[in-house]
């Protein structure tokens, strides 16, 4: 008797799809998670930290602003191991984390040039300016764009899922350079938020405890679990449409 056979029930294909389709209970956690605890540290930063005395309630769009560029580098990063892993291995799964990691990855980064320009208006009275931290945080986010680009203009699947990968790696160059170009002996008017200003930046963000505990807070959450959320969602959703994909293509062979 076969496997199916000594089933009291055989799911049908439809019926499949739903249970495939089902959000897993660990990410529902992990959403409620995510949510709760972003509400709580943007509450964090309008009433908790302190207000600095130079800048003003306009300073509180740091907490959003420098760990949505870290949220971006995690997700970045995913699209690198992704990247190797698929040139490895050849396994659809890694390239789908690519995938996720860019896409999740270009929104953080958007996030972070959208929230920077509106700190930058009333402090620097220009909503943009060519300074280097800025220009290099365009680039990557214009160098993940073009990725996105150049998966949609190759049809055959292996040969796209190749060059992105291979697209993905380099491209992290970017992200690198961005992170340490305040540090380089390149004039810019960004202040540094972590450790000393170096002189060729104009002063440091000052923190308070308070501060320092609501930067931290919101580190981990624009840092670590928003991207993870929606890399994972992103990932669902790819695995959703090449399931699609492939009932599609068995349907039009028969």
């Amino acid at each position: 008797m076969s496997a199916v056979q000594e089933m009291p029930f055989a799911p049908t294909d439809a019926e499949a799809e739903r249970e495939a389709a089902a959000t897993p209970r660990r990410l529902n956690i992990l959403t409620l998670v995510t949510v709760v605890a972003t509400v709580g540290g943007l509450l964090m930063a309008l009433f908790y930290a302190g207000t600095d005395v130079e800048q003003g309630a306009i300073q509180k769009i740091f907490y959003i602003h420098m760990p949505s560029f870290f949220g971006a580098f995690l997700a970045f990063g995913a699209t690198v191991l992704g990247g190797i892993q698929y040139l490895r291995t050849r396994a659809v799964k890694w390239d789908t984390l690519a995938l996720a990691g860019v896409e999740v990855g270009l929104v953080l980064a958007l996030v972070n040039l959208a929230t920077g320009s509106i700190w930058a208006r009333p402090i620097w009275n220009t909503w943009w300016t060519w300074d280097s931290r800025l220009t290099s945080a365009a680039i990557m986010a214009l160098t993940y764009a073009a990725y996105l680009m150049l998966r949609g203009a190759i049809d055959n699947p292996d040969t796209r899922r190749r060059f992105a990968s291979v697209y993905g790696i380099v491209a992290i160059s970017t992200v690198i350079l961005t992170l340490v170009i305040i540090r380089l002996p390149t004039p810019t008017i960004h202040p540094a938020a972590i450790g000393p200003s170096p002189q060729n930046a104009q002063g440091e963000v000052g923190l308070t405890p308070s501060m320092r505990v609501t930067l931290l807070v919101n580190m981990v959450i624009w840092g670590g679990l928003i991207p993870v959320t929606l890399m994972w969602y992103r990932i669902r959703l790819q695995n959703f449409a090449e399931r699609v994909l492939a009932l599609k293509a068995r349907v039009l062979s028969q």
